[in-house]
């Protein structure tokens, strides 16, 4: 199984000009190869991959550009490969268009098995040399590409791509059906409540004096620099917290639980919302649910995303009754069918489990009959 893991590593002073110089060359092919390709467009051309790198050859070899050869050519190659990953994101409507890369936003190169080695804890990269690297967790195969980045406040990471063998979680014969929500992050048909810990509102008032602070600053400054580096691991500290809540939620949830049940939200149309946008990006539905998509393969578990027209929320989890309108505003109600009284958070995250077992396969492979009220 494919999986990357990511170290913090330390390096020299020369190590580290050489790594910027790397970056920026990475940054310009990038840059480059994403101008040439949209004027050829606008031209009514297209160009690939492979045309873009034949310009490319071409033009490490003028007079104007030797510079590029100053670094290992497989970097520049791969920033290649990442602008054409880009444009596949885009064509399939999965991302907006490819956007040209800043200094100031996080550098990364990316290098294959040609220009690296490892060997017994040593890591090694062409024209940079050994890294310093804190391996954090263990692993037991040889990386087959290597990614070493730098974020804006100055931090390096080297994230290593491994072929590695997960262990499954043992089996506890349990479901879950889990509703996401605002005020709380996360409600589970079993009654139980995961917190919003509202990371944004935490860091809001001191993230907004430092920008105070650094817009009353002459750009390109040294002042400047340096408020902009604070700003910077203020936005590095909120976005850890969260990663890290996010982390410990679903590996218990994969822990405890065989079968999780949640919707298949539309996290992009969320946003769209003016009022909500800033506490659903804060709450992070989407990473929260890939988290658990990729953590139950690797463990051993199943994950079910229902439709998410659904009405989870308006079903009664009782008799089945479905209210005709249900407002954001009401967080209980009572069927009036069964008198049953709901929680209208728990109400929905029993309404997807049911739902979610209704889907699934039985032990013979005949498909179950759906949930119905």
């Amino acid at each position: 199984m494919k999986v990357r893991y990511t170290y913090r590593f330390y390096p020299t002073d020369e190590q580290a000009l050489e790594l910027s110089r790397v970056f920026g060359h990475t940054r310009y092919v990038y840059n480059w190869a994403l101008r040439l390709r949209t004027d050829a467009w606008a031209n009514g051309e297209k160009i690939n991959y492979n045309q873009s790198s034949a310009a490319l050859t071409a033009l490490k070899k003028t007079a104007e550009h030797q510079w590029l050869n100053e670094i290992s050519c497989v970097p520049l190659q791969q920033s290649l490969r990442n602008l054409q990953t880009a444009f596949s994101y885009f064509f399939a409507g999965r991302t907006k268009y490819p956007q040209f890369k800043s200094k100031r936003d996080r550098q990364s190169a990316e290098y294959t098995t040609s220009a690296f080695k490892y060997r017994d804890g040593v890591l090694s990269l062409a024209k940079v040399g050994e890294l310093k690297v804190r391996w954090s967790r263990p692993f037991t195969s040889n990386p087959t590409t290597v990614t070493v980045s730098k974020t804006p406040t100055g931090r390096y990471y080297v994230s290593l791509v491994l072929d590695e063998t997960t262990q499954p979680f043992a089996k506890t014969g349990e479901s879950i059906g889990v509703d996401l929500g605002i005020n709380r992050l996360a409600t589970l048909s079993n009654g139980e409540r995961i917190p919003n810990l509202k990371f944004t509102r935490t860091y809001e008032k001191k993230l907004a004096k430092a920008q105070r602070l650094l817009s009353r600053k002459t750009k390109g400054s040294g002042r400047w620099n340096r408020q902009r580096i604070r700003v910077a691991r203020i936005h590095e500290k909120l976005s850890n917290a969260r990663i890290d809540h996010l982390n410990k939620v679903t590996t218990d949830l994969v822990r405890r639980f065989d079968m999780i049940a949640v919707e298949d939200l539309n996290v992009r149309g969320m946003v769209r919302n003016r009022k909500l946008a800033k506490h659903i990006s804060d709450a992070s539905f989407g990473r929260f649910v890939s988290m658990l998509e990729y953590k139950c393969s690797w463990r051993g578990k199943q994950l079910v995303k229902i439709d998410r027209f659904f009405p989870g929320s308006k079903r009664c989890s009782c008799c089945g009754y479905v209210s005709k309108s249900m407002g954001l505003d009401i967080r209980s109600w009572q069927c009036p069918e069964c008198k049953s009284k709901h929680d209208r958070d728990e109400n929905a995250a029993k309404n997807i489990l049911k739902f979610a077992v209704g889907q699934t396969v039985n032990a013979h492979g005949a498909t179950v009959r759906p949930f119905q009220a």
